[in-house]
């Protein structure tokens, strides 16, 4: 594992050491690596989105709405495979 060092304003220091007590969290450590791990996930989530976006995207054709509904479902099903829902 690398050690990093990483330096903070006083009052950023101040907001998180008040999140981690209201949330529980033990160390600094801790809160900053789920903290990294959220934004890590959410990054994902998003570029998920937009490539859906591009594969199920609009379409110059006339969509019904059973057509809307099926690709939909299909959507979701690709996003729960990739994200293990």
């Amino acid at each position: 594992m690398e050690a990093i060092s990483l330096k903070l304003d006083d009052g950023f220091l101040v907001d998180i050491e008040k999140t981690m007590k209201q949330h529980r969290y033990t160390t600094k450590t801790e809160f900053i690596r789920e903290a990294i791990r959220d934004k890590i996930k959410q990054l994902e989530k998003e570029e998920a989105l937009l490539k859906l976006g591009k594969i199920y995207g609009a379409s110059k054709r006339k969509t019904t709405d059973d057509n809307l509904k099926k690709a939909k479902k299909l959507a979701f099903e690709d996003l729960e495979k990739e994200f293990n829902l």
